[in-house]
């Protein structure tokens, strides 16, 4: 039941303005379904279910993106997450996600004052040469004020608002047992994995309220970028010599670590073009097909080669610069690859562009791990998928639309990709749209083939395959010594009849929490019943004992036509889910 899955009563108000706006939105059947409405009506607050015909001629991905709106940041936040999982949700559904903007109202600057003159050391006024208390941009989370430093670098202050970390956390909460709730009750949600969704946006959504974790990631990124050029970025001086050192190609803005923290980022300025504003980029005499293929290499290099890269490089958090230079900001969201994901990554990939049907199932194999999936089935249609491409020239292959193609067929077989891997995916098909935008001629394969064919020649070199051979031989070691103690603990469990073993079905989950209901209204009958025969005996006793007989009577009524009430309302429960 819905009580057990509320740990307090603390988050039932919010749970009747989540179920008010559900209502309101068109989604009256899914509250009814997950016990919400029985939930809050126990408890005294009425939902008003009101008439929601304006709302017919909206689709469910728009109505949902409505529903994420009107329920605040966090939720526009989970939107933006769920527009990653291209794995979970049709196309039609990802783009409705990916029209959430995160904007919210400024918090006045004598309500964040104090807390930046907590976090700063001292009123900004002083701390900096110039302070600009008028907010640059607001969002859901934070602000951000322009200011100056004492040697006259321009800096952006990022502020998180006060007191919104409580507020994330209770939704947060709410969240995991609304995931728990529908994962137990819902088989048709269950498929979605909601419990693991919910955990992976909580996880993202700390990352960014804690501005440290953004400017730690902005500084590793700008390390990954140190001494970074490609071939268009070759200059001369005027007597011919060749430059000594050219300005960066990719600029991420440095961080000025001794005013931040996890409240409060101070970050170089960036004057630069913003990456919606293409008409700009042309009347500044910037070349879009340089900017395209250099923004393409560098998001690839992140992928591919250093395997920790921006999971959203969508325009807004790219800036073009003078000499055909790009910038990235906001690494609030950042993605990581292990060296074994972006091996399959590159087989993956050399596979969709060389035409190999083989080498892409194998992957995608790997990936689909022991689920319940038929994986000749699967198998099959990838062949046939990777086949009707062969012969198609590089320039003609969209990268981004392969993949979304390729997830599409996952999804058809129920195979959920790793957070991880959806991040990436939905980084290259942004990345693509971005490069297609700058130039309609734009060959993301072409571009990703020269880099994956160099990487992948540099895994078998006699010293990273010596490397990679005494890792494995010391991983080996450390198994085999650690294989006799390991046997011995097992040993001496199986002895003592400790040996346990796990197994959790959901099912059979399902099966206890009906049986645990079936009970307890099996108890409530016994104390009905026990009601009425004593005070049956009690109103048979001389004294005029009445009063006594008859408030166990209305006791025996109430509770009778709570136990009808709860019987009724679980078997509507089971013809609507039937």
């Amino acid at each position: 039941m819905l009580w057990q899955a509320l740990a307090s009563v603390r988050d039932l108000g919010r749970l009747h303005d989540i179920a008010s706006v559900l209502i309101r939105h068109g989604f009256g059947d899914f509250v009814r379904r997950m016990g919400l409405a029985e939930a809050l009506e126990n408890a005294g607050r009425a939902l008003h279910w009101g008439d929601t015909h304006e709302l017919i001629h909206l689709t469910p991905p728009q109505r949902a993106r409505r529903v994420l709106e009107e329920l605040g940041p966090t939720f526009v936040k989970l939107g933006q997450v769920l527009s990653t999982r291209v794995d979970l949700f049709e196309p039609e559904w990802i783009a409705e996600f990916g029209q959430l903007q995160d904007s919210a109202p400024p918090v006045p600057y004598a309500e964040l004052l104090p807390q930046l003159v907590e976090d700063l050391g001292g009123p900004p006024e002083q701390v900096f040469a110039a302070f600009n208390p008028e907010p640059l941009a607001a969002a859901s989370i934070a602000q951000v004020h322009r200011a100056r430093l004492e040697d006259g670098t321009e800096v952006v202050v990022k502020v998180r608002r006060p007191g919104i970390k409580p507020v994330v956390e209770a939704d947060l909460r709410w969240l995991l047992r609304l995931a728990q709730l529908a994962e137990s009750e819902s088989p048709e949600l269950r498929t979605f994995s909601p419990q693991q969704v919910v955990r992976q946006f909580g996880q993202s959504l700390r990352n960014e309220l804690d501005f440290a974790i953004e400017c730690r990631n902005a500084t590793r990124i700008a390390r990954q970028f140190e001494g970074y050029t490609d071939a268009d970025a070759v200059r001369s001086r005027p007597d011919g010599g060749e430059l000594l050192q050219p300005p960066p190609l990719i600029v991420v803005p440095r961080v000025h670590w001794q005013w931040s923290g996890e409240r409060c980022c101070v970050q170089d300025y960036i004057a630069g073009i913003p990456g919606r504003k293409l008409a700009e980029v042309d009347a500044a005499g910037l070349d879009r097909k340089v900017l395209a293929r250099r923004g393409a290499r560098a998001v690839l290099k992140m992928i591919v080669q250093d395997g920790f890269f921006h999971a959203d490089p969508h325009p807004g958090n790219v800036f073009y610069l003078p000499g055909n230079r790009i910038a990235f900001i906001d690494f609030g969201m950042v993605g990581r690859l292990s060296e074994l994901r972006r091996e399959q990554l590159m087989a993956l990939l050399l596979g969709l562009v060389q035409q190999e049907p083989a080498r892409v199932a194998d992957v995608l194999n790997d990936w689909s791990g022991n689920g319940a999936v038929e994986h000749e089935a699967l198998i099959a249609e990838i062949e046939a998928f990777v086949e009707q491409y062969r012969g198609v020239s590089l320039r003609q292959l969209k990268l981004g639309s392969l993949l979304s193609d390729l997830v599409a067929i996952l999804r058809h077989h129920q195979v959920t990709l790793p957070a991880d891997l959806s991040l990436l995916i939905k980084a290259f098909v942004t990345l693509e749209g971005m490069g297609r935008e700058l130039d309609p001629d734009f060959d993301m394969a072409g571009e990703a083939l020269p880099l994956l064919r160099e990487l992948l020649q540099a895994r078998y070199e006699p010293q990273a395959l010596l490397g990679r051979g005494w890792r494995a031989a010391g991983e080996l070691l450390g198994l085999l010594a650690g294989l006799p103690q390991d046997l011995s603990r097992l040993l001496r469990a199986a002895r003592k009849g400790r040996l346990d073993i796990h197994i959790d079905v959901l099912d059979l989950r399902r099966i206890g929490n009906q049986l645990d209901r079936a009970l307890n209204r099996l108890v409530v009958g016994i104390v009905i019943a026990a009601l009425i025969i004593g005070s049956s005996i009690v109103m048979t006793v001389p004294g005029n004992p009445s009063l006594l007989g008859l408030l166990g009577f209305v006791g025996a009524v109430i509770g009778s036509l709570w136990l009808f009430l709860s019987i009724w309302s679980a078997n509507r429960r089971d013809r609507d889910d039937d």
